[in-house]
């Protein structure tokens, strides 16, 4: 995806006021899932593969970057201007944030406290910095790294969706060197080696209904299985 000129930026929201977040009910049924890993491992295509769900929901973030082509207000980002998001943090409205490549990303608390309410299993796919701040906040959410099989099959895959100018590659290769070296601080390792046998390992560990730590809930177990009865394994087609 390329950055277009042709998509506008939607007219910048009224700042809200500031809002203590709401408490989250220790009655909640649902399951908080941190679902992270460098910039052009695969992450997008993984969980396009299992949504939608009924009983999956993806978390839709906020972000200061302007929209990309064909990425739609509300489903794809919510779109706001940096002050709109400073409001926003604070006033405590935001989950997590982080700065990454020069914009601000967030995850809106309210919506996600009412879907774990409801019992749904929500998905944050966000940066490293932000896992760590909901790890402090919410201890009992199930921490997920997507790796590439290598750096230089990472950097082939940047290279290959003709995105990003060489500058921008070489950033992000340095930001995925650091985000790798902190890929054990989480629960669950997805190797995105052969695109079919992770999502299966995803599907098995989002879908499972053992818990993280259950034997019979090892999705490199799985992995495993999967390259022992094929020979000829495909590479991820479409990495975002």
């Amino acid at each position: 995806m390329s950055e277009s000129s042709m998509i506008a930026v939607p007219p910048e929201p009224v700042s809200p006021k500031p809002v203590f977040p709401k408490p989250v009910s220790p009655n909640r049924s649902g399951q908080l899932v941190v679902f992270t890993g460098p910039s052009g491992v695969g992450k997008g295509t993984l969980l396009r593969s299992l949504l939608p769900h009924p009983q999956l929901h993806l978390s839709v973030s906020a972000t200061t970057r302007s929209p990309r082509s064909g990425e739609v207000e509300g489903q794809d980002y919510y779109f706001v201007s940096r002050s709109v998001f400073q409001d926003w943090v604070a006033g405590a409205q935001l989950l997590e944030w982080a700065e990454y490549a020069g914009n601000y990303y967030g995850t809106p608390r309210q919506p996600v406290v009412e879907q774990l309410e409801q019992g749904k299993t929500v998905i944050l796919e966000i940066e490293l910095e932000g896992a760590r701040q909901v790890r402090q906040t919410f201890p009992d959410a199930l921490q997920v790294f997507v790796l590439p099989p290598s750096v230089a099959i990472l950097e082939q895959r940047l290279r290959g969706r003709s995105q990003d100018s060489p500058e921008s590659i070489l950033k992000r290769l340095a930001r995925a060197e650091v985000e790798i070296a902190a890929a054990k601080e989480f629960d669950v390792q997805i190797v995105n080696d052969s695109l079919d046998q992770a999502i299966v390992a995803l599907k098995t560990v989002l879908l499972n209904p053992n818990p993280p730590n259950d034997p019979a809930n090892n999705p490199e177990d799985q992995q495993q299985d999967d390259r022992d009865s094929q020979t000829d394994p495909q590479t991820d087609p479409d990495p975002l």
